[in-house]
């Protein structure tokens, strides 16, 4: 599936019936100028048939109603048609070792790692099946990118703590449906939301989370639609139902380090992320710190069919070392899949609605296993400290 579709065929009957209808040409004329844009777009369908059958490998397209359920725009996977339809929440998450474990945080379908002031990372959790879960997080603050990021998933923005400089003014644009504790900056507090836990032995600031029932409450309140509205652009395509995208040809990748091994490498090196895959189940998981990194919820080790290095250029804002990158725009990217990585890019050239996309070395769009995906922001000046092996 390339970047860019050819639509020669549709434009040729396009001029052809503008012909038609401003000048009375002969039947004859008429036959053969059908027959030519006819022609033309029968070999065009015939070239994107063969283009998927060389592939082999068949993608979620048009999603249908089958017993209730849906395919995921988030996962590919059946999940009631409810949810499927809904706008996902995406809840920012700290990630420091002091907060560990997190809760909840193994049922987001997206999870969006970036890093933050101090040289670690924060995550941003893309929830969409969250009605049996009662709470989640620790809950922190947010930054600029990860608004613009959300924003893509057409989520509701999920976040406690001082909207500084930078955030105030994207955050309380009508564009941004937040769900905000009541912190300086937010204009549009949602208190009822937030709640703390207690946590013997835990600083203040990681004993702050979300409540779903409250939530719902906030999001009523505020006025906030819940279904995606019909701009809305998923941001992978999947291999169908039975189909594995497998890339045969590809290196294999199957220890994946975002900051490598090397302390303080642009955010990753704090604490030495890395993903193992697991060709038994397909599964990349995730370590940190030396250990697995679990969800408190059910002691489950966080796994993910799919992995993205989403490489952008990142500056020093200030003297308290808050950072900005670019979310927008094109950049390198690395797919780890079925063991496997794929190089390539990414774009995001049409606006703030529209999530990246991600393309192999040729042009063609990358096609997703079904599951869940961890996206790393990578600074793209610390690059140099990837590793895969």
């Amino acid at each position: 599936m390339k970047r860019k579709k050819t639509v020669w065929a549709l434009a040729s009957i396009m001029v052809m019936a503008l012909a038609l209808t401003s000048c009375g040409k002969k039947q004859e004329t008429m036959v053969e100028e059908t027959t030519a844009a006819s022609t033309q777009a029968q070999e065009t369908e015939s070239e994107t048939e063969t283009e998927s059958e060389e592939a082999g490998l068949q993608i979620i397209e048009e999603r249908k109603v089958v017993d209730g359920k849906m395919q995921s725009y988030l996962t590919g996977e059946w999940k009631k048609e409810e949810v499927v339809v809904r706008r996902p929440l995406a809840v920012m998450i700290p990630n420091n070792a002091q907060a560990m474990p997190q809760y909840a945080i193994s049922q987001a379908s997206i999870i969006y790692e970036a890093p933050v002031e101090g040289r670690i990372t924060r995550l941003m959790a893309v929830f969409e099946d969250f009605d049996d879960l009662d709470h989640i997080g620790p809950v922190r603050s947010s930054r600029d990118y990860y608004i613009y990021t959300a924003m893509g998933y057409q989520a509701i923005y999920c976040n406690w703590g001082l909207a500084i400089p930078y955030v105030e003014e994207l955050i309380n644009r009508d564009t941004v449906q937040n769900i905000s504790a009541g912190v300086e900056g937010i204009h549009n507090p949602a208190d009822e939301a937030f709640g703390r836990i207690a946590r013997p032995g835990y600083a203040r600031e990681f004993t702050g989370y979300l409540f779903i029932d409250g939530v719902m409450e906030a999001a009523d309140r505020l006025g906030y639609e819940w279904e995606y509205d019909d701009d809305f652009v998923p941001q992978f395509t999947f291999a169908a139902e039975g189909n594995r995208a497998e890339y045969e040809d590809a290196k294999d990748a199957v220890i994946i380090r975002p900051g490598g091994t090397k302390s303080n490498a642009g955010g990753y090196g704090s604490y030495n992320p890395y993903f193992e895959y697991n060709e038994e189940d397909n599964l990349y998981y995730r370590f940190q710190d030396g250990k697995k990194q679990i969800d408190e919820m059910n002691n489950e080790q966080l796994a993910v069919s799919n992995v993205v290095f989403q490489y952008c250029h990142g500056e020093v804002r200030d003297a308290k070392d808050y950072l900005a990158f670019g979310v927008h725009g094109e950049g390198d990217a690395l797919v780890f899949t079925n063991g496997k990585v794929i190089k390539g890019t990414w774009s995001r050239m049409e606006g703030d609605g529209v999530p990246a996309k991600f393309y192999d070395e040729e042009g063609n769009e990358i096609i997703f296993n079904q599951g869940k995906t961890w996206i790393c922001n990578i600074w793209k000046e610390y690059s140099e400290f990837v590793e895969y092996e």
